[in-house]
């Protein structure tokens, strides 16, 4: 397995085996587009373990997620769900922004993130260990569920919790350099407008500027398109529909561009 491009800011990755090596659940916690989806696929490639993603959403049930009986040509057949998938292969478990899911689909989990490290198929009537190797990861965007729905503590005491965050600016250029193609001055100058808008909290923006949205204008400037028009399209419009923040955001582009 080629692992993905992933540029280590800290000790998450020695954190995140040593978690793997005592098999502790591991919840990453950051801001949209820090990277933590690019590092849980990085730290799969690493531990030579395949790789269940599952992007949690209010609508998926615990059934869609443990499986299902189907009818295919007039029989009934059982289908897995990614996480019973998971289970059996010993996989890296994937829960993309887990405090979306709804409370049936954490109560299932529950027994995977602590020492019995089963999951039960109600449908089946069967409790299954989980396979050799098999890791439960979850990512949770603190900052964007405030005020919204939160992991309940009996939730989060269950996981190992890692912390991200943007880069610092030197070491987010080298990425955004190195993802989007592109010469290290534009990755520079990409950055240092980031940095502009993180600070300018009056604008009241949900999330701000991330390391993803900067590679995206990068691949645009690489692609041909001028770097203001670039940045216009890859960060400006995404961050917001309001016309006032719109102008203001497109003014700070025009002067670090």
């Amino acid at each position: 397995m080629t692992a993905p491009y992933y540029r280590e800011v800290g000790d998450e990755v020695r954190a995140f085996t040593a978690a793997h090596a005592t098999r502790a659940p591991v919840l990453l916690k950051g801001p949209t587009g820090c990277g933590k989806s690019r590092f849980v696929e990085a730290m799969a490639a690493r531990l030579e373990r395949p790789l269940v993603t599952v992007a949690c959403n209010d609508e998926t049930s615990a059934h869609d997620l443990i499986g299902r009986w189907l009818v295919k040509g007039g029989d009934t057949v059982w289908q897995d769900g990614p996480v019973t998938r998971a289970v059996k292969q010993g996989a890296l478990l994937y829960l993309d922004e887990v405090a979306e899911a709804r409370e049936d689909v954490i109560v299932v989990l529950h027994p995977l993130a602590d020492h019995r490290r089963q999951l039960h198929v109600d449908r089946l009537d069967l409790t299954l260990d989980a396979g050799p190797g098999f890791m439960l990861v979850a990512s949770y965007n603190p900052g964007y569920r405030r005020g919204l729905k939160e992991l309940k503590p009996s939730t989060r005491q269950r996981f190992v919790a890692i912390g991200f965050g943007y880069p610092a600016a030197e070491l987010e250029a080298e990425i955004v350099a190195t993802e989007a193609a592109v010469e290290p001055a534009v990755a520079k100058r990409l950055v240092a407008l980031a940095g502009k808008i993180r600070k300018l909290d009056e604008l009241g923006l949900a999330e701000t500027v991330s390391t993803r949205l900067l590679v995206n204008a990068g691949k645009l400037i690489g692609a041909g398109v001028p770097p203001r028009r670039a940045c216009a399209v890859a960060v400006v419009t995404p961050l917001s529909d309001d016309a006032d923040t719109l102008r203001a955001l497109q003014d700070l582009v025009d002067l670090a561009l």
